[in-house]
């Protein structure tokens, strides 16, 4: 890991210059201060967090921003952050981007929005907050988190590329490999699959977890068991249709949203899920519960995540970033046994 020392070599200035800019100080050129930045990510520069909070009294109190609170996962990470504060004396500030509510999906595949990120990173920084856990309302890769900022950052529900930014998500491939190796277990060896977009991180990894469950149990794999539901609950009837036709005694769906298509199709064909087909969802939503049967689901470890991030948060603060090993953290997801699989013979 380079120093400062040998950041200022490389380019050519003094070691104040170099401290002003990763102090976040006015009085450096932009020129300037974007060939240190620069040069810092070229050399892997991490910021000595601890050294920094040393000069200036803790104040115990982090920064939290949403991208969105209306979401469904937001509100219980802030939860699990707010528990594990409170275990441990600390408090913190809520920020909300409300970025779906303004945009809906758009700002998922954008980087439009970059500016009122910063914007609102540098906010926090101006209250005096000790560091920021950034909550994506969408797991995904996020591009426009700044490496080099001035206080310790997290990311919990999506990641960055920077090692220098802990991100906690949660294990897609493990969730779908326990759900489809469940089915497995439970008598199925030719199981569907409804998927999610195509291009979707969720999808891909979740398909990583279903191939390597059916090759583990040696079970050919055949793409026309592999339907796409575009996280639709109509696109997902048709998927379903589809299914049927092969014959499946099983199906994976990606979302529990997906599984109520599979719910509507099988009521309609009268056939019964939990009887004549074994049906798991993921995401553990309320509507889950309603469902009749009521569904089996991959929960998502949302307290946990929160917690997670949390923890990292107070780690990196107290004991300094080389504290943290891993710069993404994966928390596996808890399997919600429900009617929807059939008993056992």
């Amino acid at each position: 890991m380079a120093t400062i020392r040998e950041i200022a070599a490389a380019c050519n200035v003094s070691i104040s210059t170099v401290s002003n800019v990763f102090n976040d100080k006015s009085n450096v050129s932009e020129d300037t201060r974007q060939k240190i930045l620069d040069k810092a990510k070229e050399m892997s520069y991490i910021p000595n967090y601890m050294a920094k909070n040393l000069k200036r009294k803790m104040t115990k109190t982090i920064g939290i921003i949403t991208e969105d609170l209306t979401v469904f996962n937001c509100a219980e990470i802030v939860d699990g952050i707010n528990e594990f504060f409170d275990e441990q004396g600390y408090t913190f500030m809520l920020g909300n981007l409300r970025l779906y509510k303004k945009y809906s999906n758009d700002f998922y595949h954008k980087e439009t929005y970059k500016k009122r990120v910063e914007t609102e990173l540098n906010k926090m920084k101006a209250r005096q907050v000790d560091g920021i856990i950034y909550v994506g309302a969408h797991c995904r890769k996020i591009n426009y988190i700044p490496q080099h900022f001035p206080i310790p950052l997290v990311v919990a529900y999506s990641f960055t590329s920077h090692p220098n930014i802990p991100s906690v998500i949660f294990n897609d491939e493990e969730a779908a490999y326990q759900a489809v190796m469940t089915l497995i277990k439970n008598g199925s060896r030719k199981i569907g699959v409804i998927t999610g977009e195509p291009f979707s991180l969720h999808t891909k990894e979740r398909m990583k977890g279903y191939r390597r469950a059916l090759k583990d149990a040696g079970i050919p794999f055949r793409k026309n068991l592999v339907q796409d539901g575009n996280w639709s609950k109509t696109q997902s009837i048709h998927a379903c249709r589809n299914l049927m036709e092969e014959s499946v005694s099983a199906i994976f769906a990606m979302s529990d949203i997906m599984a109520g298509g599979v719910y509507e199709f099988t009521a309609k064909e009268e056939i019964e899920v939990g009887t004549d087909l074994d049906l798991i969802g993921f995401d553990d939503r309320d509507v889950a519960q309603a469902y009749n049967p009521p569904l089996t689901t991959m929960a998502l470890p949302l307290n946990h995540i929160g917690r997670k991030s949390a923890e990292i948060m107070t780690r990196i603060l107290e004991h300094g970033t080389d504290s943290i090993q891993d710069s993404i953290h994966k928390i596996n997801c808890d399997l919600i046994l429900r009617d929807s699989l059939r008993k056992p013979n």
